[in-house]
């Protein structure tokens, strides 16, 4: 004698997804309190104030030394042809007699840049501050 089973036409399941949800409110939890934000600081953009009305305003602006590097990567200072690699020993030079002069690295666009970068650690590594500048021609 064979038993007779019972079959349930019911192909629905029925799945309780509330542990899931638990799993899953958990994990986000999780995340959040062990994740980690960082700090980023942004610059600061605020004009520095205008000089007092009262002062004059400076009648000898400070030295500048000035690094053209033209379109074929060659090298000059305060106009001077110089080599690339002789333009830091030419600036030392320039600051025994301008003391306090200020560098300021002009490039054409299309000069190499490893010689731009060259420069720039170069004076970075001597601890003289620079200003950068792209323009098209030497005027």
């Amino acid at each position: 004698m064979r038993r007779a089973r019972r079959r349930n036409n019911d192909d629905e399941a029925d799945v309780d997804m509330t542990p899931m949800l638990d799993i899953v409110f958990i994990m986000l939890i999780f995340f959040i309190v062990t994740a980690v934000f960082l700090d980023e600081t942004g610059l600061d953009m605020t004009q520095p104030p205008p000089p007092p009305e009262d002062q004059p305003p400076p009648t000898n602006p400070p030295p500048a030394i000035t690094v053209y590097v033209d379109e074929n990567s060659q090298c000059s200072v305060d106009s001077l042809r110089s080599t690339c690699g002789g333009v830091l020993a030419r600036i030392e030079r320039q600051l025994a007699d301008k003391p306090g002069a200020s560098v300021i690295l002009r490039f054409h666009p299309d000069a190499k840049h490893n010689i731009l970068v060259q420069l720039k650690d170069g004076l970075d590594g001597r601890g003289m501050q620079s200003k950068i500048e792209v323009v098209k021609d030497t005027a």
